[in-house]
């Protein structure tokens, strides 16, 4: 697989997110997504994405296990900042040095690993000045613990203070079709600093594929339309105008949206990742082969143009977005 520059680190065009292999996403089979995540990296799909917040902690002990033998193939991403209790409950975002040491310590544990490639924040703690959650980040580094550092959904000017610590690999933030509000400021001050982009949910949960129209077509345990207002009711059907471009193109084409959907992400310059989400083998290779659907600069400028703003916020609660 072509590979891409994350800040200096090396990954391929296209990483796998596993969350939905462990929560929110209705059932979920361990040895299914154990498979897909070999399937991954036999077809060079080696840059992982967990978080302990994920199951919370189920993810990444999954992960580890799927990665058990095959370390040195991983680029291994993880994060800590959203802070959870073994039974699920929310603690809130943390980003107290203490908090950085002792959730990295956590994480190395449950994955079975010496060290992670790329450690994100979570999301920005207001409370806590970033400089001391960079620090105690930067300090994983030099102990050995971390290759990279990273922060996710950050301001630029948060971002701008994070990377005068520590230099910063990449910024994981929500991006795709119908979630572009980065474009203003954010993503040009990553360029001027020369950090990567790695753009999570770049199918827009799932939306762009086409393959959710009511609430009917979501699974059992499924919580889509509890915690983003897009999957609404009302907003589900009036985002469906925003999908109808990426399937009249699609067809066009002859290859699925979702794919098209990723072709214009990968096309949005070298420095994007996106790393969309799956826990079945099917999805992860029609996943992958968006890579090798090539798009135009007036199929991009037309969709682009096309897929217009989307109805409802990217999430129930805003507040711990840093904008």
């Amino acid at each position: 697989m072509e590979q891409r520059n994350l800040g200096g680190l090396s990954v391929p065009a296209i990483g796998l997110g596993c969350m939905g292999m462990s929560e929110f996403y209705g059932r979920t089979d361990d040895d299914e997504s154990v498979r897909t995540l070999h399937r991954a990296l036999d077809l060079g799909c080696t840059f992982l994405d967990t978080a302990d917040m994920y199951g919370p902690f189920t993810n990444e002990r999954l992960v580890g296990r799927a990665i058990k033998g095959r370390r040195d193939e991983v680029v291994l991403a993880t994060k800590f900042g959203n802070e959870r209790r073994e039974d699920g409950s929310w603690i809130g975002v943390n980003g107290s040095p203490e908090y950085v040491r002792r959730a990295c310590d956590a994480s190395l544990d449950r994955l079975g690993v010496d060290h992670i490639d790329l450690y994100y924040q979570h999301r920005v703690d207001t409370r806590v000045p970033v400089e001391e959650t960079v620090g105690a980040m930067a300090e994983l580094v030099q102990a050995g613990k971390v290759r990279h550092l990273g922060l996710s959904e950050a301001a630029a000017a948060t971002v701008r203070r994070a990377h005068a610590v520590h230099p910063i690999t990449a910024l994981q933030s929500e991006y795709s079709l119908w979630a572009r509000d980065l474009e203003a400021d954010v993503l040009p001050t990553l360029r001027e600093l020369g950090i990567g982009l790695v753009a999570y949910s770049p199918l827009g949960r799932g939306f762009l594929t086409g393959r959710y129209r009511s609430s009917a077509d979501f699974p059992e345990g499924d919580t889509r339309q509890q915690r983003f207002p897009r999957f609404t009711e009302e907003n589900l059907a009036a985002n469906l105008a925003l999908v109808a471009s990426v399937e009249e193109l699609a067809a066009r084409k002859g290859v699925t949206p979702g794919q098209v959907a990723l072709a214009w992400v990968l096309a949005q310059g070298e420095d994007v990742v996106p790393i969309p989400g799956t826990k079945r083998v099917g999805y992860l290779e029609e996943n992958l082969a968006a890579a090798e659907v090539p798009l135009t600069a007036q199929e991009l400028a037309w969709l682009t143009r096309s897929v217009g703003q989307a109805a409802g916020d990217r999430y129930a609660d805003m507040s711990t977005v840093n904008r």
